[in-house]
C-alpha cells in the first residue's frame, strides 16, 4: 500500500506534461485520481478524465463535483493547469493579459474554491500549486507569464496562511525549464530550435532540462501525509537555477 492509499487526488491539466506525470505518480502511490483538462481523453487510462475549462466557473464546479461524486471526496488538489505567453511588457495586448491571468491565476482560484468543501472533510488535505522559476528570476521575453506565476507564488503563501488553522496545507513547486510538449512547441517555433534548446539547457546550472517526473516527485512529496508539517513552502526544481551562482563556463 502506497502513501496515498485511500486518498483522492484531483489534478488540473493532467492530460499531458507535468500534470500527467503527477497523476501517474499519485496512482502508483495508491491514490484514486481525477484529471480536469480541456482534452481529458489524452489522460492515462488509470485516472478519471473530466473535461473542464478553467476560464468557466460553472465548468470548473461541475468538474470538481464529478470527481468528488465518483470517488467520495477530494483529499489532494494539484493546481497544475496553465497557459504560456511569450513577449516583453509591450508584446501582449490587453486581451492576452486578461486571458493568461484568467486561466493561470483566477482559474486556480476557481478550482480551489470548488474543492475546499471537500478538502475540509479530508483527514489529510493538501494543495500543491505549480508556480515557476519565473516567479523568482527575471527571464527575458516572458513578462506576462512571469506575472502570472509570481501571482501564483504569492497566492500560495496567502492561501497557506488562511487555511493553516483548518489543517489544510498549501505549498507550491517552482520548476525550471521542463522538457514538456509545451516547451517542444516553443522550440519548434524558434528560428534556431537546437540552438535555443542548448541555451535553455545552459541557463540551468545542471546543464540540462528538468524532467516532468522530477517535478511530479516534488509535487507528490508536498502532497503526501508524510509532509504533514510542511506548509507555505516554495520548492524549486530547477537544476540549481534559483540558488546557485556559478562561474561562467570557459568558451570553447
Amino acid at each position: 500500500m502506497g502513501e496515498f492509499a485511500g486518498l483522492v487526488a484531483l489534478v488540473t491539466g493532467g492530460g499531458s506534461g507535468i500534470g500527467a506525470a503527477c497523476a501517474r505518480r499519485l496512482v502508483a502511490g495508491g491514490a484514486r485520481v481525477g484529471v480536469l483538462d480541456l482534452r481529458p481523453a489524452a489522460a492515462d487510462g488509470a485516472v478519471l478524465p473530466v473535461m473542464a475549462d478553467l476560464a468557466d466557473d460553472a465548468s470548473v464546479r461541475a468538474g470538481v463535483a464529478a470527481v468528488a461524486a465518483a470517488y467520495g471526496g477530494v483529499d489532494i488538489l494539484v493546481n497544475n493547469a496553465g497557459i504560456g505567453a511569450v513577449g516583453t511588457l509591450e508584446g501582449n495586448d490587453d486581451a492576452e493579459w486578461a486571458r493568461v491571468l484568467d486561466v493561470n491565476v483566477v482559474g486556480l482560484v476557481r478550482v480551489t474554491r470548488a474543492a475546499l468543501p471537500h478538502l475540509r472533510r479530508s483527514p489529510h488535505p493538501a494543495i500543491v500549486n505549480l508556480s515557476s522559476i519565473a516567479a523568482w528570476a527575471g527571464l527575458p521575453n516572458r513578462a506576462l507569464y512571469t506575472a502570472s506565476k509570481g501571482a501564483v507564488h504569492a497566492l500560495t503563501m496567502a492561501m497557506a496562511a488562511d487555511l493553516v488553522a483548518e489543517g489544510i496545507r498549501v505549498n507550491c513547486v517552482c520548476p525550471g525549464t521542463v522538457d514538456t510538449p509545451w516547451v517542444a512547441r516553443l522550440l519548434a517555433e524558434a528560428a534556431d530550435p537546437e540552438g535555443e534548446r542548448e541555451r535553455l539547457r545552459a541557463r540551468q546550472p545542471m546543464g540540462r532540462l528538468v524532467t516532468a517526473d522530477e517535478v511530479a516527485a516534488a509535487v507528490c512529496h508536498l502532497a503526501g501525509p508524510s509532509a504533514g508539517a510542511t506548509t507555505g513552502t516554495a520548492l524549486a526544481v530547477d537544476g540549481g537555477m534559483h540558488g546557485l551562482r556559478l562561474p561562467a563556463r570557459p568558451s570553447r
